[in-house]
């Protein structure tokens, strides 16, 4: 690799980094607000809506497409973001 391209790559790699970091903060939000959704829910069956699972994944297929993003890219980040935090919740799920 040439030494411009290694500076343009470094470059680009740096601004990845802020995103990385932007993502970071992001989900912590997202964590805060699903701790929120967890301690409204009174039975463990509750953690798995598969109705609203199905609407989102709709939903960012329908933006991935209107933003020109791969939609397979976007399905699978989301899938495994739903399934993270459904793992959250089933260790989190207190019993009242």
């Amino acid at each position: 690799m040439s030494p411009l391209k290694r500076k343009k790559l470094s470059k680009i790699r740096l601004e990845l980094d802020k995103l990385d970091n932007s993502l970071i903060k992001i989900i912590k939000k997202r964590t805060n607000l699903v701790k929120k959704v967890l301690a409204l829910k009174d039975k463990k069956n509750q953690i798995i809506d598969q109705k609203r699972i199905k609407t989102i994944l709709k939903n960012i297929r329908k933006k991935s497409l209107k933003n020109n993003i791969d939609p397979k890219i976007t399905n699978r980040i989301w899938k495994n973001m739903i399934w993270s935090y459904i793992q959250f919740e089933k260790r989190n799920f207190k019993k009242k």
